[in-house]
């Protein structure tokens, strides 16, 4: 490496380039969240691997071709990132193994294959009763257990299950209807 080479800075084109990929990461962040999330249960690790997902895509950005599948390429960022993560907690004999992941990842979902569902499931939640909203809300948007639940709403730990199993039914059930007629 010369001198010219260590004092040179990136052009406004590579840098354009990389801030069109930051935005389409932001774009599909929560589709590559719902992604790492069907690999890796835990939303604090998800999010984790979701942020080491956004520094490679940063560094990778120059290789990804505007106008193909970003979702794609981002996806199969997060899929190693996984594995990554998976292999530095040691938990393969506890977590999905890696040929599994490697079979889920087979093929890569389509761009709208998130937005479809991701627009079901708001749409089912906004149909739920109020207190099963709310419950829905607290475990999963809230990151809290149903014990820290139980006590913000006056409820037992035990009750606070039933309703969250009760509305996760109700939810699932809504939202494979709705899938089946977009397909229809």
């Amino acid at each position: 490496m010369n001198i010219e080479d260590r004092n040179s800075t990136p052009d406004s084109k590579s840098v354009s380039h990389v801030l069109r990929v930051q935005q389409l990461f932001v774009t599909n962040q929560g589709n590559l969240l719902a992604f790492i999330l069907s690999l890796q249960p835990g939303f604090t690790e998800a999010e984790d691997i979701l942020q080491e997902t956004f520094l490679v895509i940063s560094q990778k950005a120059d290789t990804f071709s505007i106008g193909t599948n970003f979702l794609a390429w981002a996806c199969t960022i997060a899929r190693f990132k996984v594995l990554e993560f998976r292999r530095r907690q040691n938990q393969q004999a506890a977590r999905i193994s890696d040929e599994a992941i490697e079979s889920l990842c087979a093929e890569l979902p389509k761009e709208d294959f998130f937005d479809t569902r991701l627009g079901a499931l708001r749409d089912c939640l906004h149909r739920l009763a109020p207190r099963a909203r709310e419950m829905i809300w607290l475990r999963y948007q809230g990151a809290r257990e149903p014990e820290e639940i139980a006590k913000h709403v006056a409820w037992t730990p035990g009750a606070v299950r039933v309703a969250l199993t009760r509305a996760r039914g109700v939810l699932r059930a809504c939202v494979e209807s709705k899938l089946k007629e977009v397909v229809s």
